[in-house]
């Protein structure tokens, strides 16, 4: 009989400990500026019982939805004294299941971590395609999508362990922040390796690593100057996420009657000019920031507010236990605006050194600069995004095409000239990202037929001029990949020798290639020229209109001053440099940064530039 009892109270212990499934965030920290934590608790019918805290901690709040299997519990951790209280779930008074929950302790000034800025440069990597560290990772039994190296859009091993290995490589290179595409699950059945369509936003994607090695890879980084940036994505999650599949709220997702399949699928029109055109009609606003971005990417309403508190006490949990240096924010402006700045709001009065940077996706440099925090522009609208940087979308759209063209009116090298004369539509023009490509655009050594001339010009421009620049993985050897022809996993192609087996390896400038070495050893020289460049990370810039295919500009400040020389003739020019004697005020001369050639600079000379080629000189 005692035994019958005893697996009897197994069996009905085993039971309840199964109904909790989930709880998020599985822990929290004492001491946060805001004191507010919300735990959402997952488990069959687990709203159904009644919800007390131990040490009578009181509920500030206690949110049941339509779903019985969610139960949404609202602390004020600044009432909590110890750093264990139990979650306690009673039925008819006598409690069946309690739930100890963690508030740690804080790190020593974590509130006022540094962040990017105009000092750092970005390295994007996309981790699948860069360096395979731990092959017994490659696949996992609970995911779906299984290594295969040579399937295009294929999972191909790349980890946290490969970029650990390589932070040599990336530190002498001159990156001081990384920047990786999504690295939480991503457990789509194909297609997963870019992560954009994650599949649980607390556990890191086991074939990366472990959420473990990725404190590991931010604390590396730290000890050596650099910083772990996360990409974050607010619009839309995988159609396989937990809570998609189970959804707490009908309208935790944006839904369409007349939509297709389970859950109303309507795609986006893409049309993001809406969130401001103040001639927009309702129906194409509708369809362009509620349709979804694809058709395994459900798209979240932030104006529901469980999904926004879940969405900001994430991103708050992450920055708080990765030590993470700021996040990259996909998809921006397709979010519920209004809702994202009470997002970006809450993270930088958390943090108030963070940065964070959203994708505006357009081209106008007048809507870019709507989505930077304190926009004169989106005053008229009455809004303010609190988003602290844009990237510069502008600058790369015309940047290639300056290059390539014959110089006309609105042609040629006149259009990086009149991009930067939109500078003032930007409220923090040191705070904005700079870049010729990323993981979702051409590549641009393949623009330019793997001529380095080019690359070295570009960045050239994108390493001197204002703002945060960001390079993609690759580029620095001379990568190439044609989106045109072989989709987006040709412009994600593995990075040489990231594999054991690999025939080349690129990662050791000794076994470069010639080619290789070209372009390595020039976005060295520049990138850790940078690093120590007060005049470049925020002082000012003047230009003058360019003639000839050539470009000229000065960054100052009150102790430096450097002129940057872009010449995109194919024929050596040489320059009157009275043009420039505003500039050239009690200059002598000048060392090229890169050649390290001295020059006799001056109001009364003429200097000579090389045909496709670019000059940084530091005056005297």
């Amino acid at each position: 009989m005692k035994k019958l009892l005893l697996l009897l109270s197994l069996y009905i212990s085993t039971t309840l400990i199964a109904q909790i499934q989930k709880v998020e965030p599985a822990f929290w920290w004492k001491g946060m500026k805001n004191p507010e934590l919300q735990i959402m608790v997952y488990g069959k019918d687990i709203s159904k019982y009644a919800v007390e805290l131990s040490d009578q901690i009181p509920v500030k709040d206690l949110t049941k939805t339509e779903n019985p299997n969610y139960v949404f519990i609202t602390v004020n951790t600044n009432e909590i004294n110890n750093s264990l209280f139990k979650i306690n779930f009673k039925e008819n008074n006598k409690t069946v299941y309690s739930y100890k929950y963690e508030l740690k302790s804080r790190k020593p000034n974590s509130a006022n971590r540094s962040s990017y800025s105009s000092k750092d440069v970005m390295y994007l990597i996309m981790p699948d395609r860069f360096a395979n560290g731990n092959p017994s990772n490659d696949s996992q039994k609970n995911l779906t999508d299984k290594a295969n190296r040579n399937e295009p859009t294929g999972r191909h091993g790349g980890d946290l362990r490969g970029i650990i290995n390589n932070l040599d490589y990336l530190q002498n290179l001159g990156a001081t922040a990384l920047w990786l595409t999504p690295v939480n699950e991503d457990n789509e059945k194909r297609t997963s390796y870019h992560g954009y369509a994650q599949t649980d936003l607390y556990q890191i994607d086991g074939r990366y690593g472990t959420n473990e090695e990725y404190l590991e890879l931010s604390r590396a980084l730290q000890k050596r100057g650099m910083m772990l940036i996360q990409d974050y994505v607010t619009n839309h999650w995988g159609i396989s996420h937990w809570l998609i599949q189970d959804l707490p709220t009908k309208d935790w997702i944006h839904q369409f009657p007349d939509g297709e399949g389970k859950y109303g699928f309507k795609r986006s029109n893409y049309r993001i000019t809406s969130q401001f055109d103040t001639n927009v009609a309702d129906i194409d606003k509708k369809e362009a920031l509620n349709g979804w971005f694809d058709t395994t990417m459900p798209d979240l309403n932030q104006s529901n507010p469980l999904v926004l508190k879940y969405l900001t006490q994430n991103a708050i949990w992450w920055i708080e236990y990765a030590e993470l240096g700021g996040l990259r924010v996909d998809t921006y402006p397709y979010n519920d605006k209004v809702a994202m700045a009470k997002w970006a709001k809450a993270i930088t009065d958390e943090y108030p050194n963070f940065n964070i940077v959203g994708e505006a996706w357009m081209y106008n440099p007048a809507h870019i600069s709507y989505w930077q925090k304190n926009s004169k522009i989106a005053e008229i609208d009455g809004y303010n995004s609190n988003l602290p940087a844009v990237m510069d979308f502008t600058l790369y759209t015309d940047l290639p095409s300056a290059l390539k063209e014959e110089d006309g009116w609105d042609k040629g090298m006149i259009k990086i000239y009149n991009s930067f004369g939109n500078d003032f539509l930007y409220p923090d023009i040191n705070n904005i990202l700079v870049f010729f490509e990323n993981h979702d655009t051409e590549r641009f050594n393949e623009i330019f037929n793997g001529d380095s001339r080019y690359y070295k010009m570009a960045l050239t421009l994108i390493s001197t001029v204002r703002g945060i620049p960001q390079i993609y993985y690759g580029s620095e050897i001379g990568m190439r990949g044609d989106k045109n022809k072989g989709g987006d996993a040709d412009i994600r192609r593995d990075f040489p020798g990231g594999w054991k087996g690999d025939s080349q390896n690129a990662f050791n400038p000794k076994t470069q290639t010639p080619e290789q070495q070209d372009f390595y050893n020039f976005t060295l020289k520049i990138l850790n020229w940078r690093k120590g460049k007060e005049v470049i990370h925020s002082g000012k810039t003047k230009h003058y209109m360019p003639k000839e295919k050539v470009y000229v500009y000065f960054r100052y400040n009150e102790k430096e001053k450097v002129m940057v020389v872009i010449n995109n003739n194919e024929k050596d020019q040489t320059l009157d440099l009275s043009r420039f004697a505003e500039s050239l005020s009690g200059v002598s001369a000048g060392k090229d940064v890169i050649s390290g050639k001295d020059f006799s600079v001056n109001a009364q000379n003429k200097l000579t530039v090389s045909g496709k080629s670019s000059l940084i000189l530091e005056l005297n």
